[in-house]
């Protein structure tokens, strides 16, 4: 049985999800604070997280920041804030989807399996990725290019993973969403994308300006080249 930790403050709403959770075989957690979820996370192993925005006393973006220090559980962002910046921030700091209320409960549980099928089949990958003197140590989360650390964010990580799982493969747009982040594509569009891949490549490219090891396929999406 798949354990959650159910972050938010609505007593109704968490009425209605934690008796539906459960009649989809999840044991859940109920926090209703920022203090409740982190000392939750600390002391007990959950399998996926989903969490609020507003909570009495903080934000769920810093408990995501906290949870992504030490873990890559999915994370799943449930709110009634749907504004771009406040999706495309979720994303940027680690979460896995962006749920907006109101919602369908069949979409919910849909994405929640989804994010723990994407988890477990990243658990059963090697345990080390490794080209263009690049080494990705999976187990630890961890970049190393050229015998020195890269520190990326969550987005960037799961990127560079995702390409080096596929070297010499054009990855479109539609495929790197479903892959990373399965949400709605008005919120992660084009430009979006754009600005994570810029980002990674300023990190990961001996020459920021020469694309080299990730390429740009005009109307087709992106590349990873073993050089």
């Amino acid at each position: 049985m798949k354990r959650i930790l159910l972050v938010e403050d609505d007593l109704s709403l968490i009425e209605g999800l934690k008796f539906s959770l459960t009649k989809h075989d999840f044991d859940v957690t109920v926090a209703r604070t920022v203090k409740e979820a982190k000392t939750y996370f600390k002391n007990n192993l959950y399998d996926l997280i989903i969490l609020d925005l507003m909570l009495p006393d903080g934000s769920g973006f810093n408990i995501c920041k906290t949870i992504r220090r030490t873990s890559n559980i999915p994370i799943i962002f449930l709110t009634a804030f749907d504004e771009e910046v406040n999706v495309v921030m979720g994303l940027d700091i680690g979460g896995d989807d962006y749920i907006t209320k109101p919602f369908k409960l069949n979409e919910l549980i849909s994405r929640i399996n989804a994010a723990l099928r994407r988890s477990d089949s990243f658990k059963e990958q090697l345990k080390e990725l490794s080209s263009n003197g690049i080494t990705v140590k999976l187990l630890e989360g961890r970049v190393i290019k050229n015998g020195v650390d890269i520190e990326l964010t969550s987005a960037e990580y799961r990127l560079l993973c995702l390409f080096m799982q596929n070297p010499n493969i054009i990855l479109s747009k539609d495929q790197i969403m479903q892959r990373l982040w399965n949400c709605n594509e008005s919120f992660v569009d084009d430009n979006t994308l754009a600005v994570y891949i810029s980002r990674l490549r300023e990190k990961i490219e001996d020459n920021p300006k020469e694309h080299i090891f990730l390429t740009t396929i005009r109307g087709r999406g992106y590349k990873w080249n073993v050089v």
